[in-house]
């Protein structure tokens, strides 16, 4: 299962979202389905290391968006896939 931390991410990196919007995007995207234990867990470890903060909410729902840190985390962890991708696919094809 992919890591939540970077699911999370991906998913804000378009705009505020609040935790059923997340989850719904994310299935979409990434075919996952995250348990609300398992998102809003994510939530708070994100909220805690600065990655993601609160936004003004629009409904009785908490939205949250990225923060410059969690912009920078994410870029960097993309960066790192698509090299892990990139000489995995270079691997298979000579093997």
């Amino acid at each position: 299962m992919p890591d939540p931390t970077l699911l999370i991410l991906s998913s804000l990196a378009d705009g505020a979202k609040h935790g059923y919007a997340m989850m719904v995007d994310i299935a979409e995207f990434a075919g996952v389905s995250l348990g609300p234990g398992t998102l809003y867990g994510a939530i708070s470890r994100l909220e805690n290391e600065g990655l993601i903060e609160p936004a003004s909410p629009t409904s009785r729902r908490q939205p949250y968006r990225l923060t410059a840190r969690g912009r920078r985390h994410l870029e960097t962890q993309i960066a790192t896939l698509a090299t892990v991708l990139r000489v995995g696919a270079r691997r298979l094809r000579n093997a």
